[in-house]
């Protein structure tokens, strides 16, 4: 190149740039951002259109853009609850803009029973957890995505096992025998089953907590419906996603116990000797049966939509090792929805779920003398080994219960299930108003559990000479549903009516056979076994016939109003009962759509609601109102043993329906543009007719029927505000803050206390179910504490005075496992690309029994026992709250308040630190999406709760048994890495 072409470049490149800069130069751009009604709107933002270059709004709605502006450049005004505006320079300098309310948020459509509505339209108490709530965290299961996410919905983690399901209570426990967990409704099947249902598929969650709300689904909706929509296309352009994402989870509390030299003293002091020359090990038991847990979890879709055609498919795969040794769980998930309108007036779809599943459970709630591994990972002393010489387990040197590995390694055991959940349906649209659709579902599941117990390895396998056990359970479900809505907007009259059918049917078919002494290990099914000890089959089948309507009218978007009736026929009860009516009726007033707020300038929205229902329960056992016949009754006749059967239960032909009728009143708020918005509700539910195992008299033969007795109330108070409390240009800050509170009470009951939940040790039993008391009460003796002569532990009477023993009419009510509330708190921080979610849950004022204690603070027997025994009674003059060891008496170690905490905790549930990549980059990786993130489960627990966990119950999902720790599988503390890419 000679150099006068290089000056004649340098000198076109100088022209071009004095010619930018003759276009494009700093300037000022003044204005004043206002509404439509005139009024300014302050820390509205500005930008210059694809620069970095903004500025925002000040109090009186003035601003002020210094830039590099050209003729050509466009200006972007955007303010939260708004709709943005592009404003062209066009050489101007002063540019005002007026920005007009954005109703997307009242417009949101929410899923409600068979159908939808807009936000703004609902008169019911309807909360709504969508896909962007839950898709900052990686979550296994259902329970995870609404734990602390809606006010009034209490999820209830009663163990940390990678098998165990979450319970859900909405609004409270509804019934003492019968059903508490909600109906789930997974893209129009009704199912009971959530621990197969992929996360990952979800897009939306409606929990439907009110009567008003509920009763379209009548027998099955009295505890709450849980609405579950999966995912469907959402772009012309097919969408390719993957997420994957790994974990690593531990124990995040262990408990100190006494070591070897400490476990021989007290088992001196105790009057238990033996040659301890044999016993020197020192093995850390929590360290042997805690270990990390892991988990990984792939999920590959494919959505689109074309004019016609909808499509979402889906396949997944979750691996969970638990944090528990042994326990483990895998999941393969296959989805496939697909929509398709044929014609103007036809549309067929489909969703289809197949799930293969398999777990290995660890056994707790136990102590060891029965295989409990928790309580035998506390109980058993350090000072022996895992293994005998010859391979065996090692056992405690005074008694024959083995270590807690014979419990996890021991014992080969794993449960498998397949499962069906689909649906197809066809709808048709005919007179321009009218939408005919027939919706047929199924969900057909099939499970195997197995377990060997060889006869040589544990002492229980070598008496038994070998164990296997199978059972095979298989339950078939189909629904029908054909329905005609009606819709039509006349001038501002808008009419949505419904009728239709509804045929349901369960069958459910259940088989086992155990067999004993095996002669080797080599066979490891029941054929192995030379002895049959159990062989059992049966089957079960319950049918529902219903009718539904539903009328929903509005005017003017103003006056709300909503209807809907149900009949229910159900097998399960008489045949003069079987039928039950469910009506429900509720009214909605949006105050702000009337004239006299026209100038209430930080009003977005108020809405006012009321509405009553009832809704039924019939969730007990098939035959319940029969008088049935038992086997295994034999006969002599004629010197001969004959087989026979016997009455098993008496007939009650007037056996019907529980009801609950239930009141609520609600307001829906927003302010400022929609920047806040409240919603918040009040609400009674009164249950009668309550079906009940109420104890006979002993006349009639029989002990104990199912009755309609009782009547039970639940009322509380419940609300949530969500805010965008920043939303700069950079930067933004959002909140969700939710808080319930809930009173449960039996208002009516049979006469006689009942007694549930059995300690071990002959201690009793510590729940108690009484007419004036709520469902969950904790019950036992007053501890007063140790004699400082005898170091005997002490109790007070009904009187209040000391006694050492007291009878069983000086036990008393001692704690209440319900919560005063429960609330949960999010934040979301978002910095340019970088996202920061902070998830706080919680609960407060519920009572723990820590029965954990009781076997490790009771020094009955030779069991080891926590590091609190060292300030345990030992001589007179001792002053003490720990008595003195009692080998084989537990009257130091009754049920009492000694073992009563306070189980309030708040955790810090989830931390997620992501980043999504931008544009530039994902340009050139050829993406759409691509985002990584870390994320911290569980924490930190702030809590004065000793134990291994609050947040757990050894009894389950039981409805009057709660607020028990007996070595129950605690929750763990996990990181989780993760990746998800879209193309």
């Amino acid at each position: 190149m000679n150099v006068k072409t290089k000056h004649r470049r340098r000198f076109s490149l100088l022209l071009l740039l004095l010619s930018f800069c003759a276009f494009s130069q700093e300037k000022t751009i003044k204005g004043k951002i206002s509404d439509i009604n005139g009024h300014p709107i302050p820390g509205a933002t500005i930008i210059l259109k694809g620069t970095t270059s903004g500025t925002s709004s000040d109090f009186d709605g003035i601003y002020e853009l210094h830039a590099n502006i050209s003729p050509e450049s466009i200006l972007v005004f955007s303010y939260v609850g708004m709709t943005s505006v592009e404003e062209a320079v066009n050489n101007r300098t002063t540019i005002n803009v007026t920005l007009q309310e954005n109703t997307q948020s009242l417009d949101e459509v929410i899923v409600i029973g068979y159908g939808a509505q807009e936000k703004k339209d609902v008169t019911g108490a309807v909360a709504l957890v969508n896909s962007e709530s839950f898709e900052e965290r990686s979550n296994a299961q259902l329970g995870s995505l609404l734990q602390g996410q809606a006010a009034g919905v209490e999820v209830l983690a009663n163990s940390g096992k990678p098998s165990e399901g979450m319970r859900i209570r909405i609004r409270g426990t509804n019934s003492i025998t019968s059903g508490s967990e909600p109906l789930y409704v997974v893209d129009g099947v009704p199912t009971t089953d959530t621990r197969s249902i992929n996360p990952s598929d979800i897009d939306a969650i409606s929990v439907l907590k009110d009567a008003s709300s509920a009763a379209i689904y009548g027998a099955q909706g009295a505890n709450g419906v849980v609405i579950i929509t999966t995912k469907r296309g959402t772009t012309e352009k097919p969408k390719i996603s993957f997420d994957t994402y790994t974990g690593v989870s531990q124990v995040w509390n262990t408990l100190p116990v006494l070591n070897g030299e400490q476990y021989r003293d007290l088992m001196t002091e105790m009057g238990q000797n033996t040659n301890w020359d044999l016993y020197t090990s020192t093995t850390d038991w929590q360290q042997e049966i805690f270990q990390n847990g892991y988990t990984n979890n792939y999920q590959l879709a494919l959505s689109g939509k074309t004019e016609g055609t909808n499509y979402y498919v889906s396949a997944g795969y979750l691996t969970q090792e638990g944090a528990v040794r042994s326990s483990e769980m895998e999941r393969y998930n296959f989805k496939i929805n697909l929509d398709q309108k044929v014609t103007g007036w036809l549309t067929i779809g489909s969703r289809i779920a197949y799930t293969q599943y398999r777990d290995v459970d660890v056994k707790d709630n136990t102590n060891v003398n029965s295989g409990g591994v928790l309580l035998g990972a506390l109980s058993t002393p350090s000072i022996i080994d895992i293994y005998n010489p010859d391979g065996s387990f090692t056992s405690n040197p005074f008694q024959n219960w083995e270590n807690p590995l014979a419990s996890t390694d021991g014992l080969d055991r794993e449960y498998k299930n397949q499962r069906l959940l689909g649906n197809l349906y066809f709808e048709f649209r005919f007179l321009n108003d009218f939408t005919f659709k027939t919706n047929l579902g199924i969900d057909n599941s099939h499970g195997v559990y197995d377990s060997f117990l060889d006869p040589f390895r544990t002492g229980y396998g070598r008496s038994l000479k070998g164990q296997a056990i199978n059972n095979t359970n298989k339950d078939s479900y189909y629904i029908i549903e054909n329905t005609l809505r009606y819709d039509k907007l006349i001038n501002n009259h808008k009419i949505e009516a419904l009728i239709g059918s509804v045929n349901q049917k369960n069958t459910w078919e259940t088989s086992e056979i155990e067999t004993r002494n095996f002669a080797s290990a080599s066979v490891t099914t029941p054929n192995g076994g030379s002895e049959v000890i159990k062989g059992t089959a049966r089957k079960d089948e319950k049918s529902n016939a219903s009718f539904i309507s539903r009328l929903n009218y509005s005017y003017a978007d103003k006056y709300l109003i909503t209807a809907n009736f149900r009949a229910d026929g159900s097998s399960v009860f008489g045949p003069e009962q079987r039928w039950g009516y469910f009506p429900s009726f509720s009214a909605g007033w949006r105050v702000s759509e009337e004239g006299f707020l026209n100038n209430a300038n930080a009003l977005s929205d108020l809405k006012l609601r009321a509405g009553w229902g009832i809704v039924g329960n019939d969730q007990i056992a098939p035959y319940s109102y029969l008088g049935r016949a038992g086997s295994g009754a034999n006969y002599p006749i004629g010197g001969v043993t004959q087989p026979g059967t016997f009455p098993s239960s008496i007939e009650n032909l007037n056996l019907k329906w529980e009801e609950s009728n239930q009141t609520n009143i609600g307001i829906d708020l927003s302010l400022f543009q929609h920047r806040v918005n409240i919603t918040a509700d009040a609400y009674i539910k009164k249950t009668k007719d309550l079906l009940y195992n109420a104890p006979l008299p002993t006349a009639t033969g029989f002990e104990s029927a199912i009755q309609n007795i009782g009547e039970l109330e639940n009322k509380g108070v419940e609300f949530s505000i969500n805010t965008i409390n920043i939303d700069h240009k950079n930067f933004s800050w959002e909140s969700s803050f939710n808080m319930a509170f809930n009173r449960n009470k039996i208002t009516k009951l049979v006469d006689a206390d009942v007694f549930q939940g059995t300690i071990s040790g002959g201690r009793g039993e510590a729940s108690l179910i009484r007419e004036g008391e709520p469902l969950g009460i904790l019950y036992g003796y007053r501890y007063g504490g140790v004699d400082p002569q005898t170091g005997a532990a002490f109790y007070l009477d009904n009187n209040g005075d000391s006694t050492f023993t007291p009878s069983a009419d000086d036990r008393t009510i001692i704690g209440d496992a319900n919560p005063d509330f429960t609330y949960g708190f999010t934040n979301t921080f978002t910095y340019k690309n970088l996202s920061l979610l902070v998830f706080l849950q919680g609960s407060q004022g519920n009572d723990m029994l820590n029965a954990t204690r009781i076997e490790t603070e009771g020094m009955t027997d030779p069991k080891n026992q926590s590091l609190a025994v060292l300030d345990r009674w030992r001589q007179p003059g001792d002053v003490t709250d720990i008595p003195a060891s009692s080998f084989g008496n537990a009257d130091n170690s009754r049920i009492s308040t000694r073992f009563i905490e306070d189980a309030s905790y708040l955790r810090v549930k989830a931390v997620t630190l992501s980043y999504a990549f931008p544009s530039s980059i994902l340009n050139k990786l050829k993406m759409s999406a691509l985002k990584l993130y870390v994320t911290g489960e569980n924490l930190l627990t702030f809590t004065d709760y000793s134990g291994f966990d609050p947040e757990v119950n050894a009894f389950g999902g039981s409805n009057t048994v709660r607020g028990i720790d007996y070595g129950t599988y605690p929750q763990t503390r996990t990181a989780i890495f993760g990746l998800n890419v879209t193309f």
